[in-house]
């Protein structure tokens, strides 16, 4: 690999509380010398100060070799604020030295665009044009730009608008629009939301580049690999296309980890004054896809006619992403190969765990003695699990287990990020500095924002919540508290700068908010803990991220909640049969871990009892001889419950300093690690419109990972053998 100079790279940094004051400036410092920075802050501990910031920087990356930078900050200063981005009466214009874009509102988005001394007018672009399995084509309508980033470095734009049908009907849609300093190349991000009260089969989505004057000479190449790249190309323009499809990906050979990378997906047209290319993020993953290119110009489909159709269902979403490369005529299509694969696997700068440790944003997942036994299996438990290629599917997993009960009717259930998949991710690279992890986290999280939450109902109990493990994510399923997460969507945003993590959360957070004060919610015992045991939590990471006291207040209501239910029953027991109230060992073990995160908020004496008196109760009414827990109390379902309740145990050693509370782990502790997969079955199969890949659901790590590695901490810290 090649060393590269002034590559765009992107960070999230965080701050310990009070460390960090604005008005500041910041400092990036390598080898050779200080380098050109743009960052904004993402989120401010409750005392005002810096919590977290996205910086971006421009790096110089020595091939193969490893890059330090050091990043400074300098109290008092002010940050360069001079941006790329001018505002319009119709739009706005991007200037970023290399490239000028000017968006506009209307039916064709791309006013103009000027490159390498070639100006591209608004005929030259067209699309994304959307036809349905009805045929139907429906005309986009772009109603306005807004500016989500512009400094020295890099400009976000982004433009609302909507396809629309003659009879009024509208699916609504997003294009977002980033561009980088002195780079020939600009991002568009598309996203398509079903906005209507059924299913959208969508037959054909395509995007088109077309000269404005046929060229007398010119040359068409697509271009694909996953180890060595493959070429189809016409020296005369002659027309060449590259199809992913779901045979392709059954029989093709990889070994890539794809959420890192698989291969990649481009379409050139080029003359000998300049041309244009066209990468497709993540086709593969994403598919089908297709690419074509011919002297009339490029044909990006996101949706292949002939391939599908893909059906939406109500409220679901997809962003799908590409690069527009305009380059001189004298590049090679091995040169854009280049940044094309680049594109697909961007340089991303890794903080080591020290940092995160400090800064207290995460929960102390630090183990300082290691057992490398351990380490190894949370390795094969997060990578050896089951996943899915397809564009509605990519970034969920299929679960065997609901699947195989029922849940789907015969069909496939999808977890939906159950337990929130990306947050157990993102802990897994603070504490590693492995970056694989944060891809996990990333593509997990687009899949969440997209397909898991319903965007768009006139049902306020279901508008912007997350949908539980269901058919087609979402058929069948319905929202509530003990499945919906934000702490992997909130990493999303702070480890991507992308503010649509925390707009999702946000969303979230009020569907949740809808949710307790509906009647179900106004009876104690009524639901299971961990339905407010999960609102709590949420509600506090969202505090948390805002210091928005709004959050908090309805923290205190569920707290006074438990207290009422405690009182009732005398613990927290929740119908399950007809007859019968029980205790739910995983359940209060979620909700014993939630009334923790809200104590190390709000510390009180009243919430440090419930969590004790809640583990008491369990030590004594919840195991069998073997000393694991049980299930559930009914006699029909006391067998082994799963490892939630070693975080709560871990909580109440660290409140009592007591021993006895790690040694009644251990069994459950000790089967969960004998447990973990030694090997991945790497059979794909096709189902619909995915292939799925077989493993462990992610639901698996999910909901252990924490609790495992929250009593691994304390138990190596208390010098207990865990003897595996």
């Amino acid at each position: 690999m090649t060393d590269v100079f002034d590559e765009h790279c992107g960070v999230g940094v965080p701050f310990p509380q009070g460390s960090v004051r604005e008005p500041f400036d910041l400092a990036v410092k390598g080898e050779t010398g200080e380098k050109p920075v743009q960052y904004k802050v993402t989120s401010r501990w409750p005392d005002g100060s810096v919590r977290w910031l996205y910086a971006r920087f421009l790096a110089d990356l020595k091939g193969n070799a490893k890059t330090v930078y050091q990043c400074g900050i300098l109290p008092g200063t002010e940050p360069e604020t001079k941006g790329m981005v001018m505002q319009e009466a119709d739009g706005l214009t991007i200037d970023t030295g290399a490239v000028v874009v000017r968006l506009q509102n209307g039916a064709q988005f791309v006013k103009e665009i000027t490159a390498g001394g070639i100006t591209y007018g608004a005929a030259s672009f067209d699309g994304p044009v959307l036809r349905d399995e009805e045929g139907n084509t429906y005309a986009l309508r772009i109603d306005g730009w807004k500016i989500i980033e512009d400094g020295p470095l890099c400009a976000v734009v982004q433009g609302e608008g909507a396809h629309c049908l003659p009879d009024g009907q509208e699916r609504r849609c997003r294009i977002k629009v980033t561009a980088y300093a002195n780079k020939p190349w600009i991002e568009l991000a598309y996203t398509l939301v079903n906005t209507s009260y059924g299913q959208l089969a969508v037959k054909d989505l395509s995007f088109y580049f077309r000269p404005s004057t046929p060229a007398e000479q010119a040359a068409s190449c697509v271009a694909w690999s996953n180890y060595a790249t493959s070429y189809r190309k016409s020296e005369t323009g002659e027309p060449v296309e590259k199809v992913i499809d779901a045979e392709m990906l059954l029989f093709e050979g990889n070994e890539h980890m794809a959420e890192v990378f698989y291969g990649t997906l481009f379409a050139d047209y080029n003359t000998p004054a300049g041309g244009v290319c066209a990468t497709v993020y993540q086709a593969q993953q994403n598919y089908p896809k297709a690419v074509a290119a011919s002297k009339e110009g490029l044909k990006i489909s996101l949706v292949p006619d002939g391939l599908g159709p893909i059906v939406m269902e109500q409220g679901m979403a997809r962003q799908q992403r590409f690069l527009l490369h305009f380059h001189s005529g004298e590049e090679t299509p091995e040169q854009l190969n280049d940044r094309s694969i680049r594109y697909q696997m961007p340089d991303r700068p890794l903080l080591e765990a020290a940092v995160y440790r400090a800064a207290g944003v995460f929960e102390d997942v630090f183990v300082e003695k290691k057992n490398m036994e351990v380490e190894r299996r949370f390795i094969r438990s997060i990578d050896k699990r089951a996943g899915a290629y397809g564009m509605l599917h990519w970034g969920d997993s299929p679960s065997a287990d609901y699947t195989q009960q029922g849940r789907g009717g015969g069909a496939t259930v999808w977890i939906n990020n159950e337990y929130d998949f990306s947050h157990a991710c993102t802990l897994m690279y603070a504490r590693t500095g492995q970056r694989r992890f944060m891809d996990y986290m990333l593509v997990s999280s687009r899949h969440w924002i997209d397909v898991d939450i319903c965007h768009f109902s006139d049902d306020p109990l279901v508008q912007d919540g997350q949908w539980e493990h269901a058919k087609r994510h979402c058929i069948g399923s319905h929202m509530a508290c003990s499945h919906e997460w934000v702490q992997g969507l909130l990493d999303y945003y702070h480890l991507s700068g992308d503010e649509d993590g925390l707009e999702a959360a946000m969303g979230i957070g009020g569907n949740v908010m809808r949710l307790l004060n509906s009647p179900t919610f106004q009876e104690y015992g009524a639901l299971h803990a961990r339905e407010s045991g999960w609102a709590l939590r949420t509600l506090g990471d969202l505090y948390k991220e805002t210091a928005d006291e709004y959050w908090l207040e309805k923290c205190e209501w569920i707290v006074g909640h438990f207290e009422s239910w405690e009182k009732k029953y005398g613990g927290w027991l929740a119908p399950y049969t007809d007859n019968t109230v029980v205790r739910v060992v995983f359940m209060i073990s979620i909700a014993v871990g939630s009334l923790m995160r809200y104590y190390r908020i709000r510390p009180s004496e009243k919430v440090k009892g419930m969590i004790l008196r809640a583990v008491d109760d369990m030590m004594e009414n919840c195991r069998v001889e073997t000393g694991m827990f049980y299930y559930k109390e009914l006699p029909s379902l006391q067998k082994t419950s799963g490892p939630m309740i070693l975080e709560a145990l871990a909580y109440a050693y660290e409140f009592t300093g007591d021993t006895k509370y790690l040694h009644a782990g251990l069994p459950t502790f000790q089967e969960y690690m004998r447990e973990v997969i030694l090997h991945q079955n790497l059979t794909k199969t096709l189902e619909e419109d995915a292939i799925l890949l077989a493993g462990e659901c992610t639901k698996h790590f999910a909901q252990s990972f924490l609790p495992v590695v929250s009593f691994y901490k304390a138990a190596s810290e208390a010098n207990i053998s865990l003897l595996l």
